[in-house]
């Protein structure tokens, strides 16, 4: 590349980012084009995006999602681009260190220091801070006479650190300097600071084109939150890690997320009257190629029952794993509510698809014409999931929980002001010690400490989302047996601020049903229809005999014929903590658990 530039050529660096394809599939889903966007989208002045980033909302915002940079987003409070492109400019090792003093001057805690009144007009965009390269260059032009050309080859020197070539430049500067009257101390002193940030500055002009697409999404997130989400979910379909976050963000906004259906959802993820409808092609296991298929059967007229489902699919594409699949995830709930149901029926469906498409292949009709009810297999009857088994069919199937989660409904009258949720962490760590968390260990890593032994980084899921924390060695020989994946515990959480980033070990835990936490008066157990009543009462002796003082009512909600509700009151007093509603939710045709209204 330097024997173009040596040649009197210029030099473009083109870089593909996905996130322009967010940025055109949203504008597709609002129907606008770039040239139809108000005016606000062109010219950077949208006050409720500056707003969004001023308050660190930026999950998704292209350069601008990580937690340090949300952070640095609330203290920096950008309200222009300006801002923007400096933050981008800032936020990298070396120039962070700067991001105080830029803060304090841009807030009125300091005065800015431009180091001469010359380079005022030049420092005064970054508070007195240099930034870019091109303020290095103007620096020198301004204060020591430099041309373009020897201004761009002193960048260069300062950025490879060429040490003779460093000894003529700063003897250049400085005498260019004295014919504008600045004295050799205050010069050199102006040029240690180029140097400084020469080294790592970055180019203002690249951080620009990169701003203009962060206030984009920006804008976008702030205005379109929908079709935001839904494009940015589009563009990371495969990525689980991704999609659990931006759902997390969804339900956060307050946006619904409908659940996939193979009557309803595309392949790809789609919007429809203001809700985000989750993509077939999310779903593990299933391939966006067979559901484009699925999709394109359907256009046909939608899916009747299982057995048409299965009867109008090519079983090459709609194979075993993928109904399992589908079944977990709920896609099969319009047609069979119970999963546990349709799940089972695979077996049965698959031989329903082959015999069908084999019919296809040999261009035969049935017997009875279109009217097949007859020749079809029957589907096996299960007695439905209880709703912890339900939500760890569906977490296997979409990679986390969509339709609810294992612990709702458990932080009862007297926890909620003891536990701490994943999604206030950041907004109360800062200002407590020590944290009380409730959780389900989802992932557990063991890595060798440098004292010797192990420690280990836990991942934790509650109903707003995840949050990692440390190990000690120490604290890991005492509660290994207790933090296997798929345990549900209260941990202390020890709070750390390194860096000013928030880290967050584990002190302590205990399993939740040993845990007390404070109880409702009672409990209302919803159940699902025809289910057998005798696991139900085996929990309920056991909820007699638990040892504690968190008594109170049990009533279950029992469906009826007609499509309506009977509550029948459980006589004498039962255990109703945290630990009870745990077990009764893990009960065969348990629909749910919630507390009874005081």
């Amino acid at each position: 590349m330097k024997w173009a530039e040596q040649a009197g050529l210029v030099k473009f660096d083109f870089l593909g980012l996905k996130t322009l394809t967010v940025v055109q599939k949203a504008l597709k889903f609002l129907g606008e084009s770039e040239t139809s966007m108000p005016r606000e989208w062109r010219t950077y002045d949208d006050q409720r995006t500056y707003d969004l980033m001023s308050a660190g909302d930026t999950l998704g915002v292209f350069q601008l999602e990580g937690q340090g940079m949300r952070d640095t987003l609330k203290k920096v409070q950008p309200g222009s681009m300006e801002d923007v492109i400096a933050i981008i400019s800032l936020y990298r090792p070396g120039p962070m260190d700067n991001i105080p003093q830029f803060v304090d001057v841009k807030f009125g805690r300091v005065e800015a220091d431009y180091y001469h009144p010359l380079l005022k007009p030049i420092l005064e965009e970054t508070y007195g801070v240099p930034v870019y390269q091109e303020q290095v260059m103007r620096m020198a032009q301004e204060l020591a006479g430099y041309s373009l050309g020897e201004a761009d080859m002193l960048r260069r020197a300062m950025g490879k650190k060429k040490i003779e070539e460093m000894i003529q430049q700063r003897k250049r500067f400085i005498e260019g300097a004295a014919e504008k009257n600045v004295p050799e101390k205050q010069a050199s002193h102006i040029f240690d600071v180029m140097e400084k940030f020469a080294g790592y500055g970055f180019n203002k002009s690249h951080a620009a084109a990169y701003a203009a697409i962060s206030y984009q999404t920006g804008y976008l997130k702030a205005n379109h939150p929908i079709e935001f989400l839904a494009a940015s979910m589009s563009l990371d379909i495969q990525n689980t890690d991704k999609l659990a976050a931006f759902f997390q963000e969804a339900k956060r906004l307050k946006i619904p997320v409908i659940a996939p259906d193979i009557n309803e959802s595309l392949a790809d993820f789609d919007v429809r009257d203001g809700a985000i409808i989750y993509a077939l092609g999310a779903i593990k296991g299933v391939g966006m190629e067979a559901m484009k298929h699925l999709c394109a059967i359907r256009k046909e007229r939608p899916f009747e029952s299982l057995h048409d489902f299965a009867e109008r699919v090519d079983p090459r594409l709609i194979n075993r794993k993928c109904m399992e699949s589908l079944a977990r995830a709920g896609a099969f709930d319009k047609l069979e509510p119970n999963r546990a149901r349709a799940l089972a029926s695979v077996d049965v469906l698959i031989a329903t698809s082959s015999s069908a498409a084999d019919d296809r292949a040999a261009n035969q009709n049935s017997l009875f014409g279109d009217d097949k009810s007859q020749t079809r297999a029957p589907l096996p009857q299960r007695q439905a999931w209880s709703q912890t088994e339900l939500l760890d069919h569906e977490f296997k199937a979409i990679g986390f929980y969509l339709s609810g989660h294992p612990l709702d409904g458990l932080l009862l009258a007297g926890a909620r002001d003891r536990i701490t949720l994943a999604m206030d962490i950041q907004s109360v760590a800062r200002d407590k010690g020590m944290l009380e968390m409730m959780g389900i260990v989802r992932a557990r890593s063991e890595r060798p400490a440098q004292s010797g032994g192990k420690f280990a980084y836990l991942t934790l899921s509650d109903p707003t989302g995840e949050f990692e924390a440390m190990v000690p060695p120490e604290t890991l020989m005492e509660i290994r047996d207790q933090i296997e994946p798929g345990a549900t515990i209260v941990a202390r959480i020890k709070v750390r601020i390194r860096d000013d980033e928030i880290r967050l070990s584990v002190d302590g835990v205990v399993p939740l049903d040993r845990a007390s936490l404070g109880a409702p008066k009672g409990l209302i157990v919803s159940l699902h229809p025809g289910i057998s009543f005798e696991p139900l009462i085996a929990v309920s002796k056991r909820l007699v005999d638990l040892p504690t003082h968190e008594r109170g009512e049990i009533r279950l909600e029992v469906p009826v014929d007609g499509g309506g509700t009977a509550i029948v009151s459980l006589p004498g007093k039962y255990a109703v903590g945290t630990a009870a509603a745990q077990a009764l939710k893990s009960s065969p045709g348990v629909r749910g658990v919630r507390e009874l209204a005081a």
